[in-house]
């Protein structure tokens, strides 16, 4: 029983080293802002609810509608975060999603964090996607180590010209590089919008749409705070994207840190449950993209 024990004690003191680093590591220039500050309802109004004196909101799913809101301006690189309580208990069948989009049809670049939800007592699920110049199909899931409907967790997008992170209360669970060098897209060319819808997705959200929606336990709700947008707005300074002293463009944006890089192995090894790079049935050939690292 030695070998068990130490290696829970391990398993916690790392935990607890992941929790330090997110308490202590503060991105610079953050400023989390009143929802009307950047953003709009996009649709169903009336299933979203301003609260704490527009600090924060709260979105309803029930079987008349879902809702959705959205940036009032797009960005070109830079970083947007927004702390997120999920749907608790029997939330399958529901997705809540946070992430960037073009809005440019057939030719998008999108930057997916999606929720998917689960049985009670089942793990809530985070699904990740890149798209670029129109292609998509880059899948990856982690089981959340955590319940993300007990309170609110921090999720962020990261984005500047070498590199896509994914970070969960400042963890890093995916690393996008910019791969153009191997002919692989990258979106350093339109400027995204940031948006955030709750809607239910019950033919494939949960173990693939087998878990249906159990409407029995609407309405539904999750709730937003602290929204952080910080980058070059369009239109804005034209010669924004394009700065090299943009905070987001600074070295030490350019590779994780040491802490960072052992907290994104901890999570890949750990809780990863999809990704489309080891996936044979789907790309018998790793897309080029695969071998890249971190």
């Amino acid at each position: 029983m030695v070998v068990p024990l130490f290696s829970s004690i391990i398993h916690v003191f790392f935990l607890i080293s992941l929790c330090l680093f997110a308490a202590l590591y503060q991105p610079v220039l953050s400023k989390p802002a009143k929802f009307e500050d950047d953003f709009r309802i996009t649709w169903s109004d009336a299933h979203i609810t301003q609260i704490d004196g527009g600090r924060a909101i709260q979105l309803k799913l029930d079987p008349s509608s879902g809702c959705g809101f959205a940036s009032k301006k797009q960005y070109l690189f830079g970083r947007v975060s927004m702390k997120i309580k999920l749907i608790p208990g029997d939330s399958a069948g529901t997705v809540a999603a946070f992430y960037m989009n073009s809005d440019t049809d057939s030719i998008r670049d999108e930057l997916d964090f999606e929720f998917l939800g689960n049985r009670s007592g089942q793990p809530y699920t985070v699904q990740t996607n890149v798209f670029t110049h129109g292609k998509g199909d880059r899948e990856q899931r982690v089981n959340l180590w955590f319940d993300p409907s007990r309170d609110f967790h921090e999720y962020t997008i990261s984005w500047n010209h070498l590199r896509i992170v994914f970070y969960i209360d400042n963890v890093p669970i995916r690393v996008y590089k910019n791969n153009e060098a191997r002919k692989v897209p990258y979106p350093r060319f339109q400027p995204m919008g940031v948006y955030s819808t709750l809607w239910e997705a019950d033919d494939w959200a949960t173990r693939g749409g087998i878990e249906k929606i159990n409407w029995s336990g609407a309405p539904f709700y999750a709730y937003y705070k602290d929204f952080d947008i910080e980058g070059c707005p369009v239109p804005g300074p034209t010669d924004c994207p394009a700065n090299p002293k943009n905070w987001w463009e600074g070295s030490t944006y350019h590779q994780l840190s040491p802490v960072e890089a052992r907290g994104y192995r901890w999570v890949r090894v750990n809780h990863m449950v999809y990704d489309y790079c080891t996936d044979k049935s789907r790309f018998p050939v790793p897309p080029p993209e695969c071998s890249a690292g971190i």
